[in-house]
């Protein structure tokens, strides 16, 4: 029954961690009718490579390209990634009516490089990225129909006022290895984001927790930044979060709520690498707990067991849905307590 049990978590993790992408990729590969495009204007850019068999598709990543070619009005799939692409002009996508994704990974596109409405005319686009690039601020404005925005390893620093307010489809953001510092934020530079399911701000610069997230938050990454504290109450806001990674911060005892993270949708807790001394209090829901590398010198498991669960919520009687626990790289002696054992009966594996 255990067995079936974390079989039926798996299952359902991956279906989370997915999400953000399926509902999008449903759109994207439900084709148009064949008479749509039955009249092919194949005239493909020589600098590129137009596949018979996938007449939607354009190829022109690694051919050391300056400038985006002319895109045909049948593509909907645009690859330009690992150029020297410096611009984003209007003119290259005044037909490319239909495109649903744009990769301009790898390239040098700076902020004064995209003429203002090159990417809002593109009103069906679904997925564009930019990792890599030489951006300083989040690009705006950007085509309402977005549902997933990367730009990762990038030096962005600022997030203009109203980048995100139009974008209520927007599903996935990454902004991973950036400049952001604390100052980057307003209270309102989130609003807008009503759908938004995965944010991703590890390897910035930020200090204090980002604030006002949107409410649909359900996988929160601000991995290696140096966060200090989480103030009281700031989950109440994101009542959806379910996967949180604060690993390589310097969070410490006196910088958590008073509640800890006894926070009852959070399934998977990663706080590895911080200044803890203490394990802080969980939900009984928590599945997965990552404390290795901090400061604990020892298990108070009178402190960490979460009151029983609702009758409901605890079919079969197991009480705390822990089932793993990392606690290496601490200042904890083995034996393992038998009282942790007692309290998490669905643990299957911990390290220390």
């Amino acid at each position: 029954m255990i067995m079936a049990t974390s079989v039926s978590f798996i299952v359902w993790v991956l279906f989370i961690t997915d999400t953000v992408w399926t509902r999008s990729v449903r759109q994207v590969y439900d084709v148009s009718e064949p008479e749509d495009w039955a009249v092919h204007d194949f005239d493909c850019p020589r600098e590129c490579f137009c596949p018979p068999s996938f007449p939607t598709a354009l190829y022109c990543e690694n051919r050391g390209l300056k400038e985006i070619p002319p895109i045909p009005s049948r593509i909907w799939y645009l690859y330009l990634e690992n150029n020297l692409i410096e611009t984003i002009p209007e003119k290259p996508f005044e037909n490319a009516t239909q495109l649903r994704w744009i990769n301009l990974n790898k390239n040098k596109i700076t902020n004064y490089g995209i003429e203002k409405g090159a990417l809002s005319q593109l009103k069906k686009l679904l997925f564009l990225f930019l990792e890599d690039n030489e951006l300083e601020e989040v690009p705006s404005p950007l085509p309402r129909s977005l549902e997933q925005l990367q730009l990762a390893r990038n030096k962005v620093s600022r997030i203009p006022q109203g980048t995100f307010s139009n974008l209520e489809n927007l599903t996935l953001l990454d902004l991973q290895h950036n400049k952001l510092l604390d100052n980057a934020f307003q209270r309102d530079t989130f609003k807008g984001l009503k759908n938004l399911m995965q944010l991703n701000m590890a390897k910035n610069a930020l200090r204090n927790m980002p604030p006002r997230l949107p409410a649909n938050t359900m996988q929160l990454f601000l991995d290696n930044n140096s966060i200090e504290g989480i103030p009281e109450n700031y989950f109440n806001v994101i009542p959806k979060v379910a996967f949180l990674r604060l690993n390589h911060n310097k969070l410490s005892d006196a910088g958590l709520p008073s509640s800890g993270f006894d926070v009852s949708s959070i399934l998977d807790l990663q706080l590895s690498h911080n200044q803890l001394t203490k394990v802080p209090r969980i939900s009984a829901h928590l599945q997965h707990l990552h404390l290795d590398h901090n400061k604990i010198k020892n298990v108070n498991v009178s402190v960490i067991c979460p009151p029983t669960l609702p009758a409901e919520q605890d079919s079969f009687g197991y009480g705390p849905h822990l089932r793993y626990l990392r606690l290496d790289g601490n200042e904890i002696k083995p034996p393992i307590p038998m009282d942790l054992m007692n309290c998490f009966r669905l643990l299957q594996a911990v390290i220390i």
